[in-house]
């Protein structure tokens, strides 16, 4: 059941998205995952605490969290397993914590605001990095889209897809914590080098499998795209990857940059501080709109392929 509700789940979301209205009017699951850290968070991090109890703390937040996360979802789906077309409702919970349509929609944005001004593009980017746009010029505002849109593609659709199919509905929605998690307390700073130890763990746990089938993904797309080079992606997936700080982040990143000629990562400034990252890919440095689009066009052609994939999967599931 897990295998035939993922393919229409991602038709669902990549149709439809997640209507602005429901955002609206009851938020979204992450949203609430969100609030549920910053509530523990706000009781269980202390400024007097040692390392050793700020790290056992977030264990404790991550088990919190997990364990309600999974309660509510298992519930939910046994509920809806024992009655006639539950599958149907399963589908329309399963569907908001994938992110294809959003994730188009937000990269577009960064390309459609830079032909309008530099700031108006910095803007438009700051909603979808952690770097600060201030610092940015137009290839640097354009390489920052590039590089949130791969790594993205692995962490909000591939991998999300990937524990549905494996685990069902508590499976994406755990992937979701986790990955919530990781990008709300899993930094290396002095505030949650020790409190958010165990989100940022997991999170490269259940991402190790998925950024790497991103990478092939990615590969596979590039013979139904013209101008990219199948071979070159996966050549620099498999020669670039492991000089990321992250084990998963740069396999996605790498397969975008050799695929599109383009030159990705590099120094970058958090929070004012320069962080020299390596390099993915070998080629085009001096980015522009159209370039976002090509790599949009690569994204694009990328979801396709997981479609048929996941569709395959699930034929084989209920005729095997």
């Amino acid at each position: 059941m897990h295998a035939f509700i993922a393919p229409l789940a991602l038709i669902l979301e990549r149709w439809q998205g997640y209507p602005p209205r429901l955002l609206s009017q009851i938020g979204h699951p992450v949203i609430w995952i969100g609030n549920l850290l910053s509530w523990l968070e706000a009781r269980l991090w202390k400024q007097d605490q040692s390392p050793e109890q700020r790290r056992t703390r977030g264990i404790v937040t991550m088990v919190l969290v997990l364990g309600a996360t999974l309660l509510v979802t298992a519930v939910v789906q046994q509920v809806l397993r024992g009655i006639p077309l539950g599958w149907v409702l399963e589908i329309l919970l399963a569907a908001p914590f994938l992110a294809q349509k959003e994730l188009g929609r937000a990269v577009q944005a960064v390309a459609d605001a830079l032909l309008t001004s530099l700031e108006a593009g910095r803007e438009a980017v700051s909603h979808i990095v952690g770097r600060d746009p201030q610092q940015l010029d137009t290839a640097g505002v354009s390489r920052a889209a590039v590089e949130t849109l791969a790594e993205s593609t692995s962490d909000g659709v591939v991998a999300p897809w990937l524990w549905l199919v494996l685990l069902g509905l508590p499976g994406i929605a755990l992937y979701k914590a986790i990955n919530t998690a990781d990008s709300m307390i899993g930094h290396k700073n002095e505030r949650y080098a020790d409190y958010g130890w165990a989100a940022a763990r997991l999170d490269d746990l259940v991402n190790l499998v998925p950024a790497r089938i991103t990478a092939v993904l990615v590969t596979i797309a590039c013979f139904f795209v013209p101008g990219v080079s199948p071979s070159k992606a996966w050549q620099a997936a498999t020669r670039d990857a492991n000089k990321h700080r992250s084990p998963n982040s740069g396999w996605p990143e790498a397969a975008f940059a050799g695929a599109l000629g383009f030159s990705l990562g590099g120094p970058r400034s958090y929070d004012g501080e320069v962080v020299d990252l390596p390099t993915m890919g070998e080629g085009e440095t001096k980015l522009g709109p159209y370039h976002i689009a090509r790599a949009l066009t690569l994204y694009r052609m990328t979801l396709n392929v997981l479609l048929i994939v996941s569709a395959l999967l699930a034929l084989s599931v209920v005729f095997g």
